[in-house]
């Protein structure tokens, strides 16, 4: 028997239009490229998104056709989020940090029949255009008056003139909920990057989810900052989540830096916002000195790779915010696990609360997980055991797009599907999950496994410390020793023997670093990550110190 209920496709074209319906006067605010801030509401978003789908259709563009941005978090990307995906188009964002010969081939793989590209990033435009052989037709994110007399870009248009004389009105196709709806590369740091091909129902699902209080809890009363960029899994699904609950946007544009963030969350009265680490560190050193507070920011998800305790602590005990941490992959749409409090918690001393914070958190509604041994054996969920991480639900891809690589995932002994994360994790018996490392950083030691990422918290937690990352080396005897690379902070004064006496009572004697290499910068990748294979790369020839 099958239940009487109307059965209506899950698709983003009803999310802006419950946006412009519902909550029409709620504000959209850009930081634009220009430096000037735009502001305007759902309602503007909504129409001018039509238009988008309407001046597509004009260039006869097919179902599941490719559109691509090369953009900023800001209004105009906005529009093309609902307007592409919206009309049976799949939109496209690609990372403008990315190396022009990668942006190349990443637009002719997914095989971009349009693209779209804030003025920012014209020199990579002209980089690249004559090599992708697929783009028919190039848009530049401005005015008219904006647009260059000549920039060696055959047909190039202003967005304004390509969508602004279409029609406002417009009627959205109904189709599959399993259509693809948008596309999204891996940062992959060896071979090419491949495609996790989203769809209107796992993106609609996601949306939800995000939304939920045990998430990211957004609401009509919340003003949110997303400086994740739109360009890294669609800013953890915050625009979707955005319009499905009527909430106050604020997009940053270019302006990553600490002073033009801090700017924003005051100015428009910003209530959570979300980033990756590095971003909120610049945000922490802008304003620690001139003695700076927030006026109501109450929360922040922090994801992107692991937050140092020394951030919690910060964000939580010096300036009255919720620091949610998050963990998540772009196979994962990208949401994954969030760490909040249960009822059982609150009553628990602000240490101990700590000790779970400090944790990736529990699954979604909707992800199911589960650790392994390298033999393939489920590992008790007791906190204390440790495995490979593997993941399943609507919002974990199947595949690659075009197959690259072929299928991710792998079977379990009752022939479940799960994909292998890459990550090796605990997850205790309420769920908590918590990444002990990556599986190709993990360092092997005497047989014994030390996490990384206890190594670098402890580290950035010295007062002097501004960014650490901990390698493996190798050992005649204990096959891999680690050392931690550091770069201290501009006033920030520490020899080696202070920063590994430091360590002391924090953790196991052997695992303490058997030395500290200070660096002027590390390396970082496009989504804001450390790169440990450039930084292994940089010091092939670091040999440990001989006691």
């Amino acid at each position: 028997m099958l239940g009487l209920m109307q059965d209506q496709p899950l698709l983003i074209s009803n999310m802006i239009e419950y946006a412009d319906r519902h909550h029409g006067d709620g504000e959209v605010v850009s930081r634009r490229v220009e430096g000037d801030i735009h502001r305007y509401t759902w309602s503007d978003v909504a129409r001018r998104s039509r238009q988008v789908a309407n001046a597509l259709d004009g260039m006869n563009l097919a179902f599941s056709d490719r559109v691509a941005t090369l953009a900023w978090n800001g209004y105009r990307h906005l529009e093309l989020y609902f307007g592409v995906s919206g009309s049976g188009r799949v939109l496209h964002t690609i990372n403008p940090r990315l190396h022009p010969d990668q942006v190349a081939w990443i637009a002719n793989h997914a095989e971009d029949q349009v693209l779209c590209f804030d003025m920012t990033f014209l020199p990579i435009i002209q980089a690249v255009h004559s090599k992708c052989t697929t783009v028919k037709q190039w848009i530049a994110l401005c005015d008219a008056d904006k647009l260059p007399a000549d920039t060696g870009i055959p047909g190039l248009l202003s967005y304004e003139t390509w969508m602004g004389q279409q029609s406002t009105t417009y009627k959205w196709p109904v189709f599959d909920e399993n259509s693809a709806s948008s596309m999204c590369y891996t940062s992959g740091t060896t071979g090419n990057p491949k495609a996790a091909l989203y769809s209107h129902r796992s993106t609609t699902l996601h949306a939800y989810a995000a939304a939920m209080p045990d998430v990211m809890c957004i609401s009509a009363r919340d003003a949110i900052l997303p400086v994740v960029p739109m360009f890294h899994v669609n800013a953890w699904g915050i625009p979707y989540s955005a319009a499905l609950t009527g909430a106050k946007l604020v997009f940053p544009g270019a302006g990553m830096d600490g002073k033009s963030i801090y700017e924003l969350i005051e100015g428009e009265g910003v209530t959570f916002a979300a980033g990756v680490p590095t971003v909120w560190q610049m945000l922490l050193t802008h304003m620690k000195p001139q003695g700076l507070r927030f006026s109501k920011l109450n929360r922040t998800v922090i994801g992107g790779s692991a937050c140092p305790p020394a951030m919690i602590n910060a964000f939580r005990d010096e300036y009255n915010v919720e620091v949610l941490h998050a963990w998540g992959m772009t196979e994962m749409s990208p949401l994954g696990t969030l760490c909040t409090l249960k009822n059982k918690h609150l009553s628990l001393p602000k240490d101990e609360q700590m000790k779970i914070l400090l944790k990736q958190g529990r699954a979604i509604y909707g992800v199911d997980m589960k650790i392994i041994d390298d033999a393939g054996h489920d590992q008790p969920h007791d906190g204390k055991a440790f495995g490979d991480l593997l993941v399943r639900g609507p919002w974990v891809v199947a595949n690659y797009y075009k197959g690259e690589g072929d299928s991710p995932l792998v079977k379990d002994a009752n022939g479940l599907e799960w994909f292998p994360t890459g990550d090796v994790a605990t997850i205790d018996a309420d769920g908590f999950m918590q990444i002990t490392d990556r599986s190709k950083d993990v360092i092997k030691s005497g047989g014994e496994w030390i996490s990384s990422i206890d190594i670098e918290n402890i580290a950035v937690a010295h007062p002097a410390i501004l960014m650490a990352a901990c390698i493996g080396v190798k050992h005649p005897k204990w096959d891999e020793r680690p050392i931690v690379v550091v770069v201290k902070k501009p006033d920030g004064q520490v020899t080696r023997e202070e920063l590994l006496h430091f360590y002391e009572g924090k953790t196991a004697k052997w695992q303490i670093p058997d030395d500290v290499v200070f660096v002027d910068s590390i390396p970082i990748g496009a989504t804001g990550k450390l790169l440990k294979t450039k930084l292994r790369e940089q010091l092939k020839d670091y040999v440990l110190p001989t006691l």
